[in-house]
């Protein structure tokens, strides 16, 4: 919006500050016209050019592989790429958000594989409150949070899903969601490994929402920030089946979040699963048939 419009909080997108919780709410008004098949305004329709602003980057060229069906290679292109996207916005803004809305159940409008990038000029609800309690943690026993929090769930080995000699996937024992994971620091291999047991856990392409959060960027960047770990958030909402899902609501919405099943129970059940694809075993299954 340019100095000259006039700011209306019906049409602009702005920000509102919530006083019971100390944190800010993103407002915009919701689109008035139903998604088309082909929108030339779209950056993920063929032939046409990337928007401003904020990012959608797609993992692979078909809309029928999802991440833990691409290979350690294909994923590490990925990776790499957030890698390169974070230090190109974060040299001028405060905050770089890179996230995968996974599946209708989850609000993804738009069926191909792919996540997005968020850039803005101030540090978020969560990334502050994160920011504040890592420093405090740093401050007080001189040493990052999440390093010591994963060196204990290493040890304690109950609530691991996947690990490798420099990352892990555990359910945190704080955890809200029923099968929410947090990855700590091969990153593209322990990625794969937990997101085909994600899918295997219902034999379904398991649907998620998930975050990497790493230090503040853009004049951040002068500052210490040897508090922080980078590490990702997954919050999946199945619960019981590939379509009973958890709700926030009730009590824990308006008082005390509540799990339905412990995370040490979780994290066994996950790392119980195969690290074979269900889709990559029924294949060879029908291929053996076909042969008899």
């Amino acid at each position: 919006m340019s100095n000259l419009d006039k700011f209306d909080p019906k049409e602009h997108q702005h920000l509102r500050y919530n006083p019971l919780r100390d944190s800010w709410v993103l407002v915009e008004k919701p689109p008035e016209q139903t998604v088309p098949r082909y929108d030339p305004n779209n950056p993920l329709c063929p032939g046409n050019t990337r928007a401003n602003g904020q990012q959608s980057d797609v993992f692979p060229p078909w809309s029928d592989v999802t991440l833990p069906l691409m290979t350690k290679q294909e994923i590490v292109k990925v990776i790499d790429q957030w890698a390169e996207i974070v230090q190109e916005l974060g040299a001028t803004y405060h905050w770089v958000q890179i996230f995968e809305n996974k599946g209708a159940m989850m609000g993804c409008s738009n069926p191909h594989p792919h996540c997005q990038v968020w850039a803005s000029n101030f540090v978020p609800n969560e990334a502050s409150v994160s920011d504040r309690c890592q420093r405090e943690y740093f401050q007080k026993h001189g040493e990052p949070l999440l390093l010591n929090y994963a060196s204990q769930e290493a040890q304690r080995k109950e609530r691991v899903v996947v690990e490798s000699s420099d990352w892990l996937a555990v359910v945190p024992y704080w955890a809200t969601w029923p099968y929410q994971t947090l990855l700590l620091p091969n990153l593209a291999v322990v990625m794969k490994r937990l997101l085909t047991k994600y899918d295997n856990l219902f034999e379904v392409s398991f649907p998620y929402s998930m975050g990497w959060h790493g230090a503040p960027t853009g004049p951040h960047l002068s500052e210490d920030l040897s508090h922080w770990q980078l590490h990702a958030h997954y919050y999946p909402p199945l619960l019981r089946s590939a379509t009973v899902k958890k709700f926030m609501v009730g009590y824990e919405m308006l008082a005390l979040e509540q799990r339905d099943l412990t995370p040490e129970q979780a994290a066994e059940k996950l790392r119980s699963l195969p690290e074979e694809h269900y889709k990559t075993r029924q294949s060879e299954e029908k291929a053996a048939d076909d042969t008899v």
